[in-house]
């Protein structure tokens, strides 16, 4: 494979490593815990980084507009998920019942103890931080969607010299 065809899924593993290593910073480091909804919008980061490493070990030319299209795809679940994180946080959609949504009242002590056990520590629909008013669901909305245009524009890029070469072959 040439340092051309690398050089995508090197760049796709660099800014996926940096994404989730500043999550994992964040809260390892900056003491910021993460909801449930965080954790969730790590796993297609990380997918990121598995894809685009082995792709960058092993890969081939022909291989590149598939490796492309299944990063977009990742990027597109990314994507998704971190715009539901949003929607919660800003109050669009109801946010899963384990960490948003009020509490109610509990009957008995059991029902309370219940109750208890099944909140989570941090609220999902409650901006634990925020840079120029956005929250980090929102950052990670807008590198998903940077990602799907990058992913999308290798795609396109790659398919470029497959069709011309194939359109020589033809012609001689």
């Amino acid at each position: 494979m040439t340092a051309a065809t690398r050089a995508f899924p090197a760049f796709v593993l660099a800014a996926s490593v940096v994404a989730l290593g500043g999550a994992l910073l964040s809260q390892y480091w900056g003491g910021l815990a993460p909801c449930e909804l965080c954790l969730l919008q790590r796993w297609p980061w990380g997918v990121a980084i598995v894809i685009s490493f082995v792709a960058t070990m092993v890969a081939s030319r022909p291989a590149l507009p598939w490796v492309a299209l299944l990063l977009a795809f990742v990027f597109v679940v990314s994507s998704g998920l971190a715009f539901y994180h949003v929607g919660v946080e800003q109050h669009w959609f109801a946010g899963p019942a384990a960490c948003s949504g009020a509490a109610t009242a509990a009957d008995t002590l059991e029902a309370l103890k219940a109750q208890i056990l099944r909140q989570q520590p941090v609220r999902c629909d409650e901006l634990a931080w925020s840079l120029a008013g956005i929250s980090l669901a929102g950052w990670n909305l807008l590198a998903s969607l940077i990602m799907i245009g990058c992913c999308l524009a290798a795609f396109l890029q790659s398919r470029k010299p497959l069709e011309r070469a194939g359109l020589r072959r033809g012609t001689a």
